[in-house]
């Protein structure tokens, strides 16, 4: 059997670790698990050590952010000879037979080189119905491939390929960390799975979709963690929103990134908006400029780390 090692990063995980955890043990493929620690103060490095003593804890002395914590996990699983690595979050869990469905796919695939991303789909809490953000991914590549059809008509075939899927569940070959490297450590959480689909991407490697093989992702059932109730709420939202889509473009190899152009840009829009009377949307972008003006160098620095390092963010 190939060496399976799973990596969770947990921050106040009580609410799912037993779960998650016994879950694994379940597995009809032998599996290896890595916790590595942000910082919980609810009890779970107690309960993990507790209960799960075949766990290999690691604890972070401070809060590192997701990305960064999982490249510790990764870093430790590879030195380990981990064949595959499975980066898992801590509000999911697995069923018996996921991993000998996965490993299923690709076994057979007959261009194993390409595959840069594996998931299982992603089931809901309730285990009931597809996991809304899972859904939404699935939605967006139907007029590349016929899942939803498939799924519908019980046509469906053993995997798919899709553009994008949230790292909830990611299965990722050994050659996928030896060539992508680890998670952006400049994301702190939220948005470094997809700069990494892009670096994955950008690679000609393939993300595909395991029809067969299921997990569940117990994540909030809709676009926000905490719904905004008021329109300034919501603006905050889709402005924060923006500004990691923009963070993303900045550090997508593919995107031809051109300083001066990009400062010209935001300057460009503060003067056009003002002219239109359009103040407010003004500031805001003179407020982002302002933001971007300071992280411009770490950007740059990081993009020349996944353009020219062999695994970037990864000591391997």
């Amino acid at each position: 059997m190939p060496k399976v090692s799973i990596i969770i990063v947990t921050y106040n995980a009580m609410k799912w670790a037993e779960r998650c955890f016994s879950s694994l043990r379940k597995s009809s493929v032998p599996l290896n698990c890595i916790v590595v620690d942000n910082g919980s103060e609810d009890g779970t490095q107690e309960f993990i050590k507790t209960n799960f003593p075949e766990i290999e804890f690691m604890q972070s002395v401070e809060n590192v952010g997701f990305g960064k914590a999982n490249n510790m996990g990764i870093e430790k699983a590879y030195q380990s000879g981990a064949e595959f690595f499975y980066l898992m979050n801590q509000d999911a869990w697995i069923f018996e037979d996921t991993f000998e469905k996965l490993l299923k796919v690709y076994s057979n695939h007959p261009r194993k080189e390409e595959i840069g991303i594996l998931s299982p789909m992603h089931l809901d809490g309730s285990e009931q119905k597809l996991d809304f953000h899972f859904e939404r991914y699935l939605g967006k590549n139907t007029v590349h491939n016929s899942i939803i059809s498939d799924l519908y008509l019980g046509n469906v075939q053993a995997f798919y390929e899709v553009d994008f899927v949230n790292a909830a569940h990611w299965l990722l070959p050994r050659k996928t960390i030896a060539e992508i490297g680890g998670f952006n450590p400049y994301i702190f959480h939220y948005g470094e799975d997809f700069e990494y689909v892009n670096r994955v991407r950008f690679r000609n490697l393939k993300i595909l979709v395991s029809a067969e093989s299921k997990v569940v992702h117990d994540a909030v059932q809709g676009f926000y963690k905490n719904e905004p109730k008021t329109k300034k709420e919501m603006l905050t939202e889709t402005r924060i929103s923006a500004r990691k889509q923009r963070e993303n473009r900045y550090f997508d190899p593919a995107y031809d990134f051109d300083l001066w152009r990009e400062k010209k840009e935001f300057i460009s829009n503060m003067i056009k908006l003002a002219l239109k009377g359009k103040l407010e949307e003004s500031r805001y972008h003179y407020q982002l400029y302002q933001f971007f003006l300071k992280r411009f160098p770490a950007i740059i620095q990081k993009r020349n780390l996944i353009l020219n390092e062999k695994h970037p963010f990864l000591n391997l």
